[in-house]
């Protein structure tokens, strides 16, 4: 269950009038190439405002990348026997212990933290970026960091250079937690707890058991408590399943197919019986401790005694449901079995069906299509099948207050018939010719992995995967994000194993490859541009 990204409500701005005389012959617009627009900047020929400097050298860039002349090369490979993740230039190695960074021609060794207890292991992790538009009272908070929990119920701050412990919290003796995420990204984040299950003997004797997880929220640089939340099936429903919180919307699924979304402000605002902050001393139930050490821990400081009102509500397959769009759509499946394979786009503010709004690939295949909004920002949907990639707009009719999705581009792999004939022949002789029908996920069909887009760049990236003499060969096809236009096809050299899960980052030159092999062994591959000179 995801949510989009924030949307605009700015007005596009009015063109201004233009009192000079227009000139008597228009120009064409002059273009320079990269040789140029290098030189210009080596002379300080641009632009003071950095915002445009940085255009401008990701729009070179991304010429260079999409030259004849400039490949993408494997220049490192790193097995292990822990899953491996990335993140912004950063590999992490043995549950996020070792670094590597991915910046340099071919990736460096960082920092490795001390090895320490089967307790002290590092559970899950998030990437902390400095805030550019204030100071803070601490030189260290300036730099980015990585946000980690271990197992103990000790969440650090890392220094992403050094691996330098720069602050840690105890979060709590009594519960285990165990997952992070984004509230809003690079501003809160949240802990969840492991969930508490039912044991039959409770039941029987009698014991109260309507807690299912909490929920600890935290502001980042500098680390700050927001609260503690109790995740409990009297406030929520007996059939609660889970729970995320996104951009401020506390999302609760359900068993019976339904979620619904909560404003976490109203929570904080109007349940929240102390305000904590770390460090200090504070009395608790007639115990006194010092917040985020051990161990007291941080209490759950929210009480909800009452009903709290549900700002939206929807019932769908698989508690599936996102939001975004502009204006506010949101996508789902409806929970019955004629509507299972699609996906209905429709409006936040009076949960109307938009014109065109059930999307359908009509696929037969192993693995069902994907939809979720665009990562960049432009309200668009990204619709990925085996054999299609569509990119999809929401339009406000004019003339009617319904919306309509459109097709704005399309990706489509090169097949060729998948329709085959296969004859056999009887015992008196008679041949009888039959036809079937392959699925669109056929592995020795050309089929869509992965779709990654670059925001620097502008550009997506869609992995097509053709298994050919039991091997299974990848290539990293890059378009055009504004128009689809195929632009530059990148062959990987390691094989593409469809039956085991693998992770593709495309970050400006560099692009990351993450497998899982047999015997649950992880694989890296790194590779970089490389330029030659034109024939």
């Amino acid at each position: 269950m995801e949510s989009s990204s924030a949307v605009c409500f700015e007005c596009p701005p009015q063109k201004s009038v233009d009192l000079v005389r227009p000139p008597a012959k228009s120009r064409r617009p002059t273009r320079k190439n990269v040789s140029m627009d290098i030189i210009s900047r080596r002379y300080g020929i641009l632009s003071k405002d950095a915002g445009t400097l940085l255009r401008k050298n990701m729009k070179m860039l991304r010429q260079i990348i999409l030259q004849d002349t400039t490949h993408f090369t494997k220049v490192w490979t790193r097995h292990s026997k822990s899953p491996i993740a990335y993140e912004s230039g950063r590999i992490y190695f043995e549950n996020y212990r070792c670094c590597y960074s991915s910046i340099p021609s071919k990736p460096q060794y960082l920092y490795e933290l001390p090895k320490g207890t089967k307790a002290e292991k590092l559970e899950d992790a998030l990437l902390c970026q400095c805030p550019l538009s204030e100071s803070l009272p601490k030189p260290s908070d300036q730099n980015p960091c990585l946000l980690a929990l271990a197992a103990n119920n000790w969440l650090y701050r890392f220094s992403i250079k050094t691996g330098e412990q720069l602050q840690k919290v105890y979060l709590s003796p009594h519960h285990k937690f165990r997952y992070l995420g984004w509230d809003v990204s690079q501003e809160t984040f949240y802990i969840k707890s492991v969930q508490t299950k039912r044991a039959p003997l409770a039941r029987q004797t009698g014991v109260d058991q309507s807690t299912l997880l909490y929920l600890a929220v935290f502001k980042v640089v500098p680390l700050e408590l927001v609260s503690v939340l109790e995740i409990n099936r009297k406030v929520f429903g007996s059939t609660v399943l889970d729970v995320i919180l996104s951009q401020g919307v506390l999302a609760v699924s359900h068993s019976s197919k339904v979620v619904k979304l909560y404003s976490f402000e109203n929570i904080v605002q109007k349940h929240m019986t102390k305000k904590l902050v770390l460090g200090q001393q504070c009395e608790w139930r007639g115990v006194w401790g010092t917040i985020g050490e051990p161990p007291f821990g941080i209490p759950v400081n929210i009480s909800i005694s009452d009903d709290i009102p549900v700002l939206f509500e929807v019932s769908c397959f698989n508690n599936g449901i996102q939001i975004g769009g502009n204006p506010w759509h949101y996508i789902f499946t409806p929970n019955n079995k004629w509507h299972q394979g699609t996906h209905h786009v429709c409006s936040l503010q009076d949960g109307s069906l938009a014109k065109n709004g059930i999307q359908d690939m009509k696929c037969c295949s192993l693995e069902s299509d994907w939809i979720y909004f665009h990562p960049d920002d432009s309200g668009r949907i990204i619709h990925v099948g085996p054999s299609t990639v569509n990119v999809l707009r929401i339009k406000t009719q004019e003339c009617s207050s319904q919306s309509e999705v459109v097709q704005e581009f399309s990706i489509t792999a090169h097949r060729v018939n998948n329709t085959a004939s296969k004859d056999s022949v009887t015992s008196s002789g008679r041949i009888v010719k039959r036809r079937y029908h392959q699925l669109d996920d056929d592995p020795e069909q050309e089929t869509f992995r992965v779709v990654e887009y670059e925001d620097e760049l502008d550009l997506l990236a869609v992995v097509e995967v053709t298994n050919t003499e039991e091997e299974g060969k990848a290539h990293v096809c890059l378009h055009d994000n504004k128009t689809g236009m195929f632009k530059k096809k990148v062959p990987l050299v390691e094989s593409w194993d469809v039956t085991y899960s693998h992770e593709l980052f495309f970050d400006l030159d560099t692009i990351v490859h993450i497998e899982q092999k047999k015997n649950k062994q992880f694989c890296c591959h790194v590779y970089k541009i490389t330029c030659r000179q034109p024939d």
